[in-house]
């Protein structure tokens, strides 16, 4: 099981799984949904590794950066992420 973590809450889903939904249940914003307008860009706080690699969208929209990341893209391989949507303290 692996497990997305925002502030004190926490969320199971399934290895492998994408992250988007479990982010909508941890009210991260999202536009489009499909990467191309950045409204769902989150900060990996820690656990980066956790994830998959960079979709194509993500590196179009020009950060390579594997702690700055699209939830509507991004998929957790196992283990603990722990995320802060972009802008949010």
């Amino acid at each position: 099981m692996a497990m997305i973590q925002k502030g004190t809450r926490k969320i199971e889903l399934l290895d492998n799984s994408p992250i988007k939904e479990k982010c909508m249940e941890l009210d991260v914003p999202f536009g489009c949904q499909s990467g191309l307008c950045g409204t769902c860009k989150i900060d990996i706080l820690e656990g980066a590794e956790n994830l998959d690699r960079l979709t194509p969208e993500e590196v179009d929209m020009g950060d390579r950066d594997k702690n700055h990341r699209l939830a509507c893209q991004a998929r957790i391989k196992s283990g603990l992420v722990i995320i802060r949507p972009e802008g949010e303290r």
